[in-house]
């Protein structure tokens, strides 16, 4: 089941995300990334845009984490909508979320950036106040590109 997990990942990737998760199985070791190392300003960027996602996550705020993700977001067959979905239900099961997410990398392709994230979300159980891992990944790529001046996740359509 490592496609719903991966979507809370986008979703705290950028969200990032946070990119909160489905779809790309990370780089082989040994095996080449895409694109270039991305400037230090993009990085920035996108760090900010990743503490906003993740603030909004643990105050489970759907509108507020699905800012930054792009209504055209697509991985594999998983979309934005699919990701509404997977927010409800967490919100629905948890009482409090809690996560802790880290930029690995970030490449650039063209317009897109790639970024390489390692994290953990947990929550404590609605009603029964007992606290448990949600999913964790290790540097596992999501894509994220400009939309109206903003980096919001795109989704590895390729």
């Amino acid at each position: 089941m490592k496609s719903a997990p991966r979507i809370v990942t986008l979703a705290l990737v950028i969200t990032s995300g946070l990119a909160l998760l489905a779809a790309s199985p990370a780089p082989e070791p040994g095996r080449a990334v895409p694109g270039v190392p991305a400037p230090a300003s993009v990085v920035g960027e996108l760090q900010q845009e990743l503490a906003h996602a993740t603030g909004r996550l643990q105050a489970m705020d759907e509108a507020g984490v699905l800012g930054h993700v792009s209504d055209r977001y697509r991985s594999d067959s998983f979309t934005k909508a699919a990701l509404r979905e997977q927010l409800r239900l967490l919100f629905s099961l948890y009482d409090t979320l809690k996560s802790k997410v880290q930029i690995d990398e970030v490449r650039t392709v063209g317009e897109e950036a790639w970024v390489y994230s390692t994290g953990e979300l947990s929550g404590r159980l609605r009603g029964a106040g007992m606290w448990m891992s949600v999913l964790s990944w290790k540097r596992e790529p999501e894509v994220a590109r400009r939309e109206q001046g903003v980096w919001r996740l795109y989704g590895n359509q390729r």
